[in-house]
């Protein structure tokens, strides 16, 4: 994708996208600002070839829609997270390999990050099979927001923008996710709580 000369750092991606209606070429910086971050997100719910092509296709779709923008979002970040979502969800090949992927995100650390109450010793090998039988009993649009939460920076109400929905039924869809998963991971000796400091706002 070529861009322009003139420099992009100081706009919003509202601006950009809004600029790149008459010139496309505005959007390139959109896509500079948060491949990595889409990439990252999607590797760790799909093989990592699987994340390639959906990274590729979140921003084709997101160019392609770019007209439909929200332009009371400053940021393009949840939308493009909206866009990868439904990706994974429309892809045939993401079940299982997304499991076992969210299996390796708990062995670099992503669960200690995101919930504190996980224990230190926690084994991640063996718990893996647990956590991915956990993840595959819930309701997808329920997965989906907990994933968001677990795996990307985004807010409550980020989730809410990415996934479509109000802030009042992500908070609902994280609670029983968060339920879910304590009951299916408490038989686990080293796993103590699932919760997020942001279930406390």
């Amino acid at each position: 994708m070529s861009r322009v000369s003139h420099p992009a750092g100081d706009l919003s991606d509202r601006e950009l996208i809004s600029r790149s209606l008459v010139d496309g070429r505005w959007f390139a910086t959109v896509f500079d600002r948060h491949y990595e971050e889409i990439w990252r997100y999607l590797s760790r719910r799909a093989d990592p070839v699987v994340a390639d092509d959906l990274a590729s296709e979140t921003f084709t779709r997101a160019f392609s829609a770019r007209a439909g923008y929200d332009g009371a979002q400053l940021n393009a970040g949840p939308w493009l997270y909206g866009i990868a979502t439904n990706l994974l969800r429309e892809s045939g090949r993401r079940e299982g390999r997304r499991w076992r992927a969210y299996a390796r995100a708990s062995e670099s650390g992503v669960l200690e990050d995101r919930y504190e109450q996980v224990h230190s010793r926690v084994d991640a090998s063996a718990l893996a099979p647990v956590l991915i039988a956990a993840l595959s009993g819930l309701a997808a649009a329920d997965r989906d927001a907990l994933l968001l939460l677990a795996l990307t920076d985004l807010s409550y109400e980020e989730i809410a923008v990415a996934t479509g929905a109000p802030v009042g039924t992500v908070r609902s869809r994280l609670h029983r996710a968060r339920r879910h998963m304590q009951r299916a991971l408490s038989a686990t000796p080293d796993f103590h709580d699932v919760t997020d400091p942001r279930s406390r706002r």
